[in-house]
């Protein structure tokens, strides 16, 4: 058991099932399932979760829309499509925003950043750092007046990405980037208190490395963005 206690106090977010995969990849200790639920009630521990969920999003009618173009599309490689979107992030005093490029199809974070403001300036920088790594074929947002506006799309523009966006009200057509919201805040950000902007961007920076370089994901066969993201 002092391995599941030693995997749990690291990351307390996790249940049986990624704490029977870390025994594994970690300790070479292959035991079931029902096995590590019936341990973790022994030790009175269960991964932590909130109850509650905040999200926002704005538009502005006079920008350009661009039609949604991931409807049946086979996302089958990096690079394939990005997504992006804007979350905030409660402080002690107030709150702060994030923005983040997704690979859809490796999970992978790309770039991430975070301001005091709702001006399209940040979520600019943040695209222009994700293009220093590689570049999509589509680039998919909701229509936040950040991701219409003019200089955002010009970016785009720049460097040939087909834009595509969410029809308003439908968060479900970027379904990963907002499973990403869920999961930053879900293990990471409702665990923490945070004083101030520097305070957040510190301890996201050091969950964005555990996410990518870490963080196994069921959906990717147990396997991390990472390791999706550079096998090509």
């Amino acid at each position: 058991m002092h391995h599941i206690d030693e995997i749990y106090t690291e990351v307390p977010f996790y249940g049986s099932r990624k704490i029977r995969v870390e025994l594994r990849d970690q300790h070479g200790i292959f035991v079931c399932r029902d096995h590590v639920r019936r341990l973790m009630r022994l030790m009175g521990i269960e991964a932590i979760y909130p109850k509650s969920k905040p999200k926002t999003s704005l538009g502005d009618v006079a920008h350009k829309k661009y039609p949604y173009l991931l409807s049946g599309l086979a996302i089958e490689s990096p690079d394939q499509v990005w997504g992006s979107d804007i979350t905030y992030i409660r402080l002690a005093h107030g709150f702060c925003y994030l923005t983040a490029i997704l690979d859809w199809f490796s999970r992978y974070v790309i770039a991430w950043g975070l301001s005091d403001t709702l001006e399209s300036d940040f979520c600019i920088r943040t695209l222009e750092d994700a293009l220093l790594t590689d570049v999509p074929i589509i680039h998919n947002s909701d229509q936040g007046v950040q991701f219409t506006s003019e200089n955002y799309t010009a970016v785009l523009e720049d460097y040939d990405i087909r834009i595509s966006m969410d029809a308003r009200g439908r968060c479900f057509d970027n379904i990963f980037t907002e499973r990403l919201w869920r999961t930053v805040k879900y293990e990471h950000v409702y665990l923490h208190s945070y004083r101030d902007i520097d305070e957040a961007r510190e301890g996201l920076s050091d969950y964005f490395a555990f996410y990518n370089h870490r963080r196994k994901h069921q959906s990717l066969g147990y396997r991390t963005p990472e390791q999706l993201y550079l096998n090509r």
